[in-house]
């Protein structure tokens, strides 16, 4: 008769066997960390992979204590424990005890430490950074004496001001003593008194910028009295020194263009400047002008003399008009004058006169309106538009006839 087992029995058997196993007790396993997730209860599930396989691994929260960094995918670790299979899924794990990174894993637990320690002791504060200065003369470079750095700094400063002075320290910047050599290069131009202090190299792995990630570099940046830009590496990487600098550029390049301002660029905005302070001294200019051309026509006006001017402008005119209508008053009065001496001259008797008329008076001159007055043979005078006569009445004979109303 056939023995049948069920899963659970064979799962269980299977397991034994990996448990009896001493080789699979306590092993290391070296691999590329993926699908890492941390559960709320604390455990830890990721796989290990490599070029062929993936293992399942898992992490308990009671060994999580040991670690000493986060897990994350992409990382490449050395993890120990033991393999075993997980009964209720018939599948086997590694079930793991401590992870440790591997290769440049370990320098970045360096770095993490000794940037957390520096960070406490002030190196990193904002409040000590010193300024740079805007119009530096003398500039110190530590980098290697050969490289693209070197040359790349002295053409951009040959580009942007070429009256800079540039000094360089040849330092290591990679290997056996380089960190050394950059603090000293630091100490020496701290010494000699420059503007500023530049310290890079080009782009690398974390162990070709591991120099700039030494105590004794970071130690000589924050003594430094002269402000510090730090250039290492390319955009995304950051070292130690980069931290504790002044200021940091992603770049040595970038470094020079922080460090030298753009003479020409500078030139250009001082002859900018230049022409609008000319323009708006003109302005103010022709401003100030155009109240001094008030102020003149006010004086003028208020002077005495222009006083005088309009006084006698204002005779003047006052004599005319006066004069005017004087000569309107006396052409009037010449005008009625005339009117009357018609008037006059028709009423007159010498008027009459000349249509034949004459008229008598006595002696003394007196009219002789009535016959009345006449007394025969007593003489008295016709007078005639050209001359007078003296007659004798015969006789004197009234006429009642004649109204003398």
């Amino acid at each position: 008769m056939k023995h049948v087992f069920s899963v659970s029995q064979i799962n269980s058997y299977i397991r034994r066997i990996f448990d009896s196993d001493y080789a699979l007790r306590k092993i290391i396993i070296k691999g590329e960390v993926s699908n890492c997730k941390y559960h709320s209860s604390g455990h830890i599930y990721f796989t290990l992979k490599d070029e062929k396989s993936a293992l399942r691994c898992i992490m308990f929260s009671t060994d999580r204590r040991g670690l000493a960094f986060r897990l994350e995918n992409g990382q490449k670790v050395s993890v120990t424990g033991n393999i075993s299979v997980f009964e209720r899924d018939g599948s086997y794990q590694l079930y793991a005890k401590q992870i440790e990174l591997s290769g440049a894993g370990e320098l970045y637990i360096r770095y993490e430490k000794l940037k957390q320690e520096l960070a406490e002791k002030g190196y990193f504060d904002f409040d000590r950074k010193k300024p740079l200065p805007r119009f530096p003369e003398k500039i110190g470079i530590v980098t290697a004496l050969t490289g693209a750095a070197v040359e790349d700094i002295k053409s951009i400063a040959a580009r942007r001001n070429p009256f800079v002075q540039l000094y360089l320290y040849p330092a290591k910047v990679q290997g056996e003593g380089a960190a050394e050599t950059i603090a000293e290069g630091i100490r020496f131009f701290d010494r000699f008194q420059v503007d500023i202090i530049i310290i890079g190299r080009g782009g690398g792995s974390i162990e070709d910028l591991w120099a700039f990630n030494e105590p004794v570099v970071a130690d000589s940046i924050y003594e430094a009295f002269t402000p510090i830009i730090s250039g290492t590496g390319h955009e995304i990487d950051m070292t130690i020194a980069d931290y504790c600098a002044d200021v940091r550029a992603a770049t040595p390049s970038a470094a020079c263009e922080l460090a030298i301002p753009d003479i020409y660029s500078i030139i250009q905005q001082l002859d900018y400047y230049r022409d609008s302070l000319d323009g708006s001294i003109n302005q103010i200019l022709q401003s100030y002008r155009q109240k001094l051309s008030g102020y003149q026509r006010l004086m003028d006006a208020c002077h005495p003399g222009t006083k005088v001017l309009r006084q006698k402008m204002l005779c003047q005119s006052l004599e005319q008009r006066i004069h005017q209508a004087m000569l309107n008053r006396l052409k009037d009065a010449r005008h009625r004058t005339m009117l009357c001496t018609e008037r006059l001259n028709a009423l007159s008797p010498t008027a009459r006169l000349q249509g034949g008329y004459v008229f008598a008076q006595d002696r003394e001159g007196h009219p002789v309106t009535s016959v009345k007055q006449l007394i025969p043979d007593q003489p008295f005078s016709l007078v005639f538009r050209d001359g007078s006569a003296e007659v004798v009445p015969i006789s004197v004979e009234d006429n009642p006839v004649i109204d003398d109303r």
